[in-house]
């Protein structure tokens, strides 16, 4: 789906289509999955799932879809972040069992969000300031997490922790309970995976 397709589903769900809002709102579930993993993986692995976060923030897009004004992929995406923040802070705030103000939790976590969604766009596009650019940045940024969908598990995490998270191959390693060399050769053979499925057609509109 580029950003002429979602602006005419946009177009459709305010001209009463009802169909419309879940062609709209599933497409972007892998990008929703990568953003909410690249956050949970370094902090909170195994104490709440990423998946459910999704899941709960999908159904307060859907919720709240008739209040987004915007009309760009970019402008979509960007409130997608922002009750993608909301959901993570509140997890992160049940889970800590902590006061922290609501806002600030949300300020941080929004922008921790934006950091990993520029290091996505960074991972295989160009960066651009155009606004031409930054449609097929956020296009691409998309892309890439349908084609990181589609591996094994295994090449997913290595390729989220050595070129998402940045860490070296010997803190990937230990993340991933293995030997350095068997982190290197399964890194290699990701990295082949992922830009054969990245170069593949993109998703039908």
């Amino acid at each position: 789906m580029n950003g002429s397709s979602v602006e005419r589903l946009l177009t459709a769900f305010r001209d009463g289509d009802p169909a419309a809002p879940e062609v709209l709102l599933c497409r972007y579930q892998p990008w929703l999955q990568l953003l909410a993993r690249m956050q949970m993986d370094s902090q909170f692995q195994g104490k709440f799932s990423h998946s459910d976060v999704v899941q709960q923030t999908l159904l307060e897009a859907w919720r709240d879809l008739p209040q987004f004004r915007g009309g760009t992929e970019g402008e979509l995406l960007a409130w997608l972040r922002q009750i993608l923040a909301h959901v993570l802070a509140h997890e992160i705030r049940r889970y800590r069992g902590t006061q922290q103000r609501k806002l600030s939790c949300e300020v941080s976590m929004e922008a921790a969000l934006a950091d990993s969604s520029r290091r996505l766009g960074d991972f295989l596009a160009a960066s651009g300031s155009s606004p031409s650019q930054q449609a097929e940045r956020h296009e691409q940024e998309v892309r890439l997490a349908d084609a990181l969908a589609t591996l094994p598990e295994d090449y997913q995490q290595v390729i989220i922790l050595r070129n998402l998270e940045g860490l070296s191959h010997e803190e990937t390693a230990a993340r991933m309970q293995r030997s350095v060399g068997a982190t290197r050769m399964l890194w290699v053979r990701a990295l082949t995976r992922i830009k054969a499925a990245f170069a593949g057609p993109p998703a039908a509109s």
